[in-house]
């Protein structure tokens, strides 16, 4: 009965605050769909033109704008309301969706289409991420951060299993557009929740966006070893081992198209039962040595992915190596959510949404790059050997990352001391 209760996720937070159950919400209808047309995208490309290259430069095309906005998208987090930020890109998102079913549905769909939506898609969520995550610590208790971490991940998993095991069934049935039309009526969904979500406006003397905010922020982080640790190992693992642009390949090996949704669930079950099983987490302080083993055990994963001879091999390592990424994830948030001052909270987010999409971006264009000269096995199996040996440098040249200890750390105990005294006053 101990053991279950230090297992079981902290749900407090969706106790506690009204605004993070809207949160939550919105987060998982939006989610569910976004999903949806995540693996039709490759699965269309894929069809239109039967090329690694062009599935894996997919992500190449998303990384510009996501870079731009994404940081731009942190300076406004800062000095303009975060709910209304939310609103506007949500509603964007929901149009550039809209222009992927009118092209699905013309009779000779474009590809370069499918490349300028998912260039759109990409920096209006970079845009909207930051102000998203810097409204999690403005509803959400200090100590409760970390069960917070862990429920918005249990929502991401949740929505990442259900949709690309679909997906892939709808895509063969009915085609793209049906996916993409659903995919519009969740973000109506989500847009009315997060209306009801009371506004964020930003401190009386916060700066005003511009790219001396911004190098104000990038300045905070570079004087901070422990948060350049949360980005640096992070994109390290993602670049050697993040190989989705390959699933639609590796399906075509072991069935055909319907079996690209049970890859694409594999490492979301795996996270699902990490954050399922989190309670742990919160009594776990170390929270950079976490994320140094929780990377190395992903990239061990995805070697042994790499040479497994059957299916459900491949997904069960799939699994494990996505129930890693979770457990890192949920430390990295920790670490930023408990830390960061509420005043720099956007611009940070801005810093770790290029930490966290950086990577997948860049190693799916590595992955296809690879299989296309030695096939997907080759890709796997290389990157995640990579990816240990990249986390294991990080963590050797980054002593108080790896030393770090939420404690201790002068950082985590300013911040909670200044939470206390706000919700005191």
């Amino acid at each position: 009965m101990s053991l279950l209760s230090h297992l079981r996720m902290d749900l407090s937070p969706l106790r506690d605050s009204r605004d993070f159950r809207l949160l939550f919400g919105s987060g998982l209808v939006g989610m569910f769909g976004s999903f949806l047309s995540m693996i039709v995208l490759p699965l269309q490309m894929k069809d239109l033109t039967g090329s690694y290259a062009a599935v894996g430069l997919m992500s190449l095309a998303e990384f510009v704008p996501m870079v731009v906005c994404g940081l731009w998208g942190g300076a406004i987090a800062d000095a303009l309301d975060r709910r209304r930020i939310v609103l506007v890109t949500e509603l964007g998102l929901c149009l550039s969706v809209a222009v992927l079913l009118v092209n699905a549905l013309a009779p000779n769909p474009q590809v370069w289409v499918l490349y300028a939506a998912g260039a759109v898609t990409a920096g209006l969520g970079s845009l909207q991420r930051p102000s998203l995550e810097a409204l999690t610590p403005r509803v959400v208790a200090h100590d409760q951060l970390a069960a917070a971490a862990a429920i918005s991940s249990f929502r991401w998993n949740l929505g990442a299993i259900l949709a690309p095991a679909l997906s892939g069934l709808i895509y063969a049935a009915y085609g793209a557009a049906a996916a993409y039309a659903i995919n519009i009526g969740t973000y109506l969904v989500s847009l009315i929740l997060l209306w009801l979500i009371r506004a964020a406006p930003p401190a009386e003397d916060a700066p005003p966006a511009s790219i001396r905010s911004l190098v104000e922020g990038v300045r905070y982080a570079l004087g901070r070893p422990d948060l350049i640790g949360t980005y640096l190992v992070d994109i390290a693992a993602m670049i050697f081992a993040f190989a989705t642009a390959l699933y639609p390949f590796i399906a075509d090996h072991f069935g055909g198209t319907e079996t690209a949704g049970l890859l694409f669930s594999a490492t979301a079950v795996g996270s699902l039962v990490a954050s399922a099983t989190s309670g742990w987490t919160g009594r776990v302080h170390q929270h950079g040595l976490g994320v140094i083993v929780a990377a190395t055990v992903w990239g061990v994963a995805v070697v042994l992915a790499a040479v497994m001879p059957s299916l459900w091999g491949v997904l069960a390592c799939l699994a494990l190596a996505g129930a890693a990424d979770m457990v890192s994830g949920i430390f990295r948030a920790t670490i930023w959510n408990q830390t960061i001052p509420d005043e720099l909270r956007g611009r940070l987010a801005g810093i770790e949404l290029l930490s966290y999409m950086t990577g997948p971006m860049l190693g799916n264009a590595r992955a296809g790059l690879m299989a296309q000269l030695g096939g997907w096995r080759i890709s796997l199996g290389a990157g995640g050997a990579l990816c240990v040996v990249a986390v294991l440098a990080m963590a050797a040249r980054l002593p108080k990352f790896r030393r770090y200890d939420a404690r201790t750390d002068e950082h985590a105990l300013r911040e909670k001391a200044r939470r206390a005294a706000a919700a005191a006053a």
